[in-house]
C-alpha cells in the first residue's frame, strides 16, 4: 500500500492587524528556505502567527529559524505567536525552550476569524 504523503507548503492570510502564515508538512532542512522566505516576505502587521497544526515535524533547522523569525518582527515592531502545534511540534518546542520564548495557542474560533 502505497504511503501518503503531504507535500511542503505554506499559505499566508493577511488581515488589518495580523498575518497568519499555515505551514503543512514537514520543517527540516530540505524545506527550511522556502518555510524561511514565507516569513520574511509575510507583510508587517501587529501580529504574525505561525498556524503549526499541519506540521508533522519540526527540525532543529525550523526550530533556529522561528528563533530568527522572532528576533525580526520584534525589530519590527510586533510579536509572534505560534498556533495549534500538535503534539509532537510542542515536545519539540518544550524540549528546546522555545514555548517560553515564543508565545504558543491553540487555535480559538476569534483568532481563526481574525486571520481570515
Amino acid at each position: 500500500m502505497p504511503e501518503r504523503e503531504e507535500r511542503f507548503h505554506v499559505e499566508t492570510v493577511v488581515s488589518d492587524d495580523a498575518v497568519c502564515v499555515r505551514v503543512v508538512g514537514v520543517i527540516d532542512i530540505a524545506t527550511v528556505a522556502a518555510f524561511r522566505a514565507a516569513l520574511w516576505a509575510a507583510p508587517t502587521r501587529t501580529e504574525l502567527r505561525v498556524d503549526l497544526s499541519g506540521v508533522r515535524l519540526l527540525s532543529a533547522a525550523g526550530v533556529r529559524t522561528l528563533v530568527a523569525a522572532r528576533l525580526w518582527v520584534r525589530s519590527q515592531g510586533g510579536n509572534l505567536v505560534l498556533v495549534d502545534p500538535p503534539p509532537l511540534v510542542e515536545r519539540v518546542l518544550r524540549a528546546t525552550g522555545l514555548g517560553r520564548v515564543i508565545p504558543v495557542v491553540g487555535t480559538t474560533p476569534q483568532r481563526v476569524l481574525a486571520a481570515a
